[in-house]
């Protein structure tokens, strides 16, 4: 048996004490696998294992420090949250978005999805689906809610986008284009899904409804075949009871005509 698989089972704990001790060497180390696991080790044995699976590292590495936007957030506290405050919301004035994992291939494999809703309307105005939820999918969704928003004739300036602190949506990236790019007003959840709690009710009925249809996807082109299929029914044909059992599009079309 080799050195190291010998030792395979003090690794994560070897890992845990580097974690919440990095001031420790090898022999506070070993005290603490004694006082603290009951493991009783040799400090050279400890020495080794720190050199073998560079604990040095572990030991060494520093919580990086929040960036501008995680401490605009922080310090702003309770105000970033521009929703919260809202009583009457109409048509093009919030936006909810967040991620969601959408199991496929008979649940073998998974992707992201990220919806843009209006409140008001219910209406999808953006998605995308990827294999990864990073910057790049959240563009590419935002990309879609503009040129449907602009298709309305309406435009973006002004309007409220609403999410978590996805880092995601804490990126330069993100809050860049939205903020310095389309003049659109970030507000932020608190206390993530509850206080986004339309986005959860959107992903729960939309995964839900159509689970069977995703799982028997085969592959990510055919299940953002099958997306964009639901996501059309979810906007044209679907009835909602909170917008007197309209179809978002239909909804919008009516309510359309009395804006000034």
């Amino acid at each position: 048996m080799s050195y190291e698989s010998k030792y395979a089972h003090l690794r994560s704990i070897l890992e845990e004490v580097a974690r919440k001790h990095p001031e420790y060497g090898y022999r506070r180390t070993t005290r603490e696998l004694r006082g603290g696991f009951g493991v009783i080790v040799n400090t050279k044995v400890v020495r080794r294992l720190h050199r073998l699976w560079d604990l040095a590292i572990l030991r060494c590495t520093q919580i990086p420090r929040p960036s501008g936007i995680r401490r605009i957030i922080r310090e702003a506290k309770g105000r970033v949250n521009l929703v919260a405050s809202l009583r009457a919301i109409r048509p093009f004035e919030v936006l909810y978005t967040d991620f969601t994992e959408i199991r496929y291939a008979g649940g073998e494999r998974k992707a992201y999805l990220m919806p843009i809703i209006d409140h008001a309307s219910k209406v999808v105005y953006g998605w995308a689906l990827a294999e990864r939820a990073n910057v790049a999918l959240a563009l590419r969704a935002w990309q879609r809610a503009e040129a449907t928003l602009r298709s309305f004739g309406i435009s973006p300036r002004g309007l409220i986008m609403h999410h978590d602190q996805d880092p995601v949506y804490t990126s330069y990236a993100w809050i860049g284009r939205l903020l310095h790019g389309e003049r659109i007003r970030v507000s932020f959840a608190l206390e993530g899904a509850r206080d986004n709690p339309w986005m959860e009710s959107f992903h729960s009925r939309f995964k839900g409804e159509w689970k069977s249809l995703f799982l028997d996807a085969r592959s990510i082109e055919e299940l953002k075949k099958i997306v964009a299929d639901r996501i059309h029914y979810y906007n044209a044909e679907r009835r909602h009871s909170s917008i007197g059992y309209l179809s978002p599009l239909n909804f919008i079309r009516q309510w359309m005509p009395d804006t000034a």
